[in-house]
Order: C-alpha cells, then sequence, then structure tokens
C-alpha cells in the first residue's frame, strides 16, 4: 500500500486495474477456501496427488481462453509428469497408492484447483500492455481480502486472533510476506511473461522441491524409487517449457 500510494503513476492505475483484479482475485480467494474446506474431510496425501492435476488442466482451458493448443504429444509428457509426480506424493508406496480413494473433501479440492488454473488464465487473459504489474498485485491482494472477508462474514467464522501466540506470529510473517506478497508478485508477472501453461509446468516440481528440502533440513533419506519420480518429474517439467 505505501508504495502504491506514494506514487502517482501507481495512484491513477487503481481503478483501471481493480474491477480485472477483482475477477482473478476471486478464482484465487476460491482456491485457498476449497483448500481449507477440503482439508477438513480428506488428507494432505490427497490433495497433494490432485494437485498434480493442475497442469493439465490448466493446458486444457488455455484451449478455450487463449486459443492455444495441445498436441498428443504434450498430452502424454502432461501424464507422465502426473506419474512422476505421484511416485514423490506416495514416497514410491505402492499400498498408498492402492489405498488411494475420493471422498467429499477431494471433490471439493477438485473445484478449487480448477479456481487456481482459471487464477493463472485470467492473469493473461485481462494483462494490458499498461499494466504496472505491482498495481495489479495490490489489487489482487486487495480484493482477495474482500472475498475472504466476504465468506467469512457468510458462514459466520470468526477470525481468532487470540490462537495466533509465539512462534505462530513469525510463521505467520513469513506466509504473509514470502509465500502470499513475493510468491503472487513472481507468479502474475511469469504468467505474464511465458504464460500458464508454462507456470503451471512447474507443479510438478513442488513435491520434489518439499523432499529435497526435508532431505537438507531434516535429513530425511531419498529413496531410490522417490528419486526414480523427481528425474522423471524434473525431465517432464524441461520438456514441457521446451
Amino acid at each position: 500500500a505505501p508504495i502504491i500510494f506514494l506514487n502517482n503513476k501507481f495512484r491513477n492505475k487503481i481503478v483501471s486495474t481493480m474491477p480485472r483484479a477483482m475477477i482473478m482475485s476471486l478464482f484465487y480467494s476460491l482456491y485457498f477456501i476449497g483448500l481449507f474446506k477440503a482439508l477438513e474431510t480428506t488428507t494432505a496425501l490427497n490433495t497433494g496427488t490432485l494437485f498434480t492435476l493442475v497442469p493439465l488442466i490448466t493446458a486444457i482451458l488455455c484451449i478455450f481462453f487463449l486459443k492455444e493448443k495441445m498436441s498428443l504429444y504434450q498430452l502424454i509428457v502432461y501424464f507422465i509428469g502426473i506419474i512422476g509426480t505421484s511416485i514423490v506424493v506416495f514416497k514410491g508406496n505402492i499400498n498408498l497408492l492402492l489405498n488411494f480413494s475420493l471422498n467429499h473433501g477431494d471433490i471439493i479440492f477438485l473445484f478449487a484447483i480448477v479456481s487456481m488454473a482459471l487464477y493463472s488464465i485470467f492473469t493473461k487473459y485481462f494483462h494490458r500492455k499498461d499494466d504496472e504489474l505491482v498495481v495489479l498485485v495490490f489489487a489482487t491482494l486487495l480484493g482477495g481480502c474482500f472475498w475472504m472477508f466476504l465468506v467469512l462474514q457468510l458462514f459466520d467464522i470468526p477470525l481468532q486472533w487470540e490462537k495466533i501466540q509465539s512462534d505462530l506470529i513469525y510463521y505467520m510473517l513469513y506466509l504473509i510476506i514470502v509465500a502470499t506478497l513475493m510468491t503472487v508478485y513472481l507468479y502474475q508477472q511469469a504468467s505474464i511473461i511465458i504464460g500458464p501453461k508454462k507456470v503451471m509446468a512447474y507443479v510438478y516440481l513442488n513435491p520434489i522441491a518439499i523432499a529435497v528440502l526435508l532431505f537438507i533440513l531434516e535429513n530425511q533419506v531419498i529413496s531410490q524409487k522417490v528419486a526414480f519420480g523427481i528425474i522423471v518429474s524434473t525431465v517432464v517439467t524441461i520438456l514441457l517449457l521446451i
């Protein structure tokens, strides 16, 4: 907000940017609302598995909204990416895969990941050449605040500020500054420059990043099966970017 309101050029862009940002932020907010609602009745393993569908769903929606084409080769690569990333998510455990089943929460999360795909697409679709990215990010986050506030009021959900104590304050600051503010800025810039299909291709690297970070920070061993999944997902991401 200070960056926007202390700069005359940025201030003048707010009115023209806000209507488009409200639509983008609606789908961004719907993803998180769906995610947290889904986790009430499903598991992190299920949501992690279903999230591997985001690149494929984005590519399909790009056909309708951005008039982009998808070849049979690309379709095959997407499915290989889903398999490779699922190996990492399930830690190469065939029993976990066999016990995988969808429930009510998973259906909610499927709608959530469609919203995430649409957020990326509309970031590209609504972009204008004269847009200021910092204003677009500010307007998107402001719109997100509005939609979240509206949901809190409609469903009478208490904020429970008193529960944010001790180390949770630092975790919240990380989520606000790094995981939200910086990520939205980089995400929207990337969606505009390279397009939503390529941005979403990086989803296949999410479980890999987690596995590598757990290895570095907590010395959790990466099994050969997981390492194989990491290699497959990495190759798929590179192929999709090429």
